[in-house]
C-alpha cells in the first residue's frame, strides 16, 4: 500500500521544483530604478496621466522635464507642479510626430535617465466609417511618436550609463493593447505595436543597463475621455462596460512603482493583472514568482478569455439583430404609409 506521506511530499515538491527552475531561467534579472535626483522626461506631460506622473516624480525628488504640443498647457502644468511640490520642471513644446523638433527638445533637456513615453490619442470608430487621416493620426502619434522619442533620447541615455546607474524607458500602452475591442481597430493596432517595440528594444538595450517597461492602463479619467466617449460606438460601450475607469494619479502611481521595480509589464488594476497573465506570451519576466503564476494560471485564464469572447460575440450578434429589426420596422412603416 502506497505511503500517503509520499504522495503529499510529491505534491509539495512539484511546485517547489517549478519555482526553483523559474528562479534560474527568468530574465532579465530584477533591478531597482532610482528616481530621486535622476532626470525623468515625460511626454504628454501637460495633462492627464503624464501630468500626474510628472507630479509624482517631482515629489520624489526627480529632475523632471515634460513635453507636449501646447506651450500654454505646459506653462499651466509647470505652475501646478510648482504649487503642489515646490519644484520647477523644465518644459518643451514639440510634436512627437516631428523627429527634428523632438531631437531639439531632448538635446536641450540633457541626458535622460528615465524616459516615459506617454503621449497618446484615441478616436473610437468602426474602421469602415473612420477616415484614414484619423487612422494615420493615431498611428503617427501613438506608435511613430514613440519611435521618434526613443530614437532621440537613446544615444544620450547610453552615454556614461555605468556612472549614472540603471536607466529606464517606459511606454504607455493600454488594455486595448492587450485585447482588441470593437471600434478600437486603429487605436488597438497602434497600442499593440508598442508591445513589439518594447520586447525587441529590451533585448537591444539590456547590455547598456537600460530597462524597458510597458504600462497597460484601463480607461482613465482624463480631459480627453469625455470627448472620446461622445463618438464611441454603442457596441464599444457595451463590450467595454465591464472595465471601470481609474483616476490619472492612481494610474501614475502604479506606473511609477512598476518602473522603479523595472517590471516589463505593468498592469494598473485587477482586470489588468489577469490580462497580463493571459497575454504573457514571450514577454520577459523579471519575477520568478509572477512567472510561476503565469505558468500555473495560463490554462484557466485561456478558458476565461474564451468565455469573455463568447459573451462579446453574443453582444455583437444581438446588437446586429436588433439593428436589422429597427431597419425592417422603419422600412415596413414607410410601406404602410405609402399604401
Amino acid at each position: 500500500m502506497a505511503d500517503p506521506n509520499l504522495f503529499y511530499i510529491s505534491l509539495l515538491l512539484l511546485p517547489l521544483s517549478l519555482l526553483f527552475l523559474l528562479s534560474l531561467i527568468t530574465r532579465p534579472r530584477p533591478i531597482k530604478i532610482p528616481i530621486k535626483n535622476r532626470h525623468v522626461f515625460v511626454t504628454g506631460g501637460s495633462s492627464g496621466i503624464g501630468l500626474a506622473l510628472a507630479h509624482q516624480a517631482a515629489s520624489e525628488g526627480a529632475h523632471v522635464s515634460i513635453l507636449s504640443r501646447s506651450i500654454d498647457k505646459l506653462e499651466e502644468a509647470k505652475d501646478a507642479i510648482r504649487v503642489s511640490t515646490g519644484i520647477d520642471v523644465a518644459i518643451f513644446a514639440a510634436d512627437v510626430r516631428d523627429f527634428e523638433a523632438v531631437q531639439k527638445a531632448v538635446n536641450e533637456a540633457g541626458p535622460v535617465d528615465v524616459l516615459i513615453v506617454n503621449q497618446g490619442v484615441f478616436v473610437a470608430q468602426e474602421l469602415e466609417e473612420q477616415k484614414l487621416d484619423e487612422v494615420r493620426f493615431m498611428i503617427d502619434v501613438n506608435l511613430m511618436g514613440s519611435f521618434n522619442m526613443i530614437k532621440a533620447a537613446l544615444p544620450g541615455m547610453k552615454r556614461s550609463r555605468k556612472d549614472r546607474g540603471p536607466g529606464s524607458i517606459a511606454l504607455m500602452s493600454s488594455q486595448a493593447g492587450q485585447v482588441g475591442i470593437y471600434g478600437y481597430t486603429a487605436y488597438s493596432a497602434s497600442k499593440f505595436g508598442l508591445r513589439g517595440l518594447a520586447e525587441a528594444l529590451q533585448q537591444e538595450v539590456i547590455g547598456d543597463n537600460i530597462h524597458v517597461s510597458l504600462v497597460f492602463p484601463p480607461d482613465t479619467e482624463t480631459p480627453g475621455l469625455a470627448e472620446e466617449n461622445k463618438r464611441k460606438p454603442q457596441l464599444t460601450s457595451i463590450i467595454a462596460a465591464s472595465s471601470g475607469a481609474m483616476k490619472a494619479d492612481e494610474v501614475a502611481k502604479k506606473a511609477l512603482d512598476g518602473i522603479k521595480s523595472s517590471s516589463f509589464i505593468i498592469p494598473c488594476n485587477s482586470e489588468g493583472i489577469l490580462l497580463s497573465i493571459a497575454t504573457a506570451g514571450l514577454s520577459p519576466q523579471r519575477s520568478y514568482l509572477m512567472a510561476f503564476v503565469e505558468v500555473v494560471a495560463a490554462g484557466i485564464l485561456r478558458l476565461a478569455a474564451l468565455c469573455f469572447q463568447w459573451n462579446w460575440y453574443g453582444s455583437i450578434e444581438k446588437w446586429h439583430m436588433q439593428k436589422k429589426e429597427r431597419i425592417w420596422t422603419t422600412v415596413y412603416g414607410k410601406r404602410v404609409v405609402r399604401g
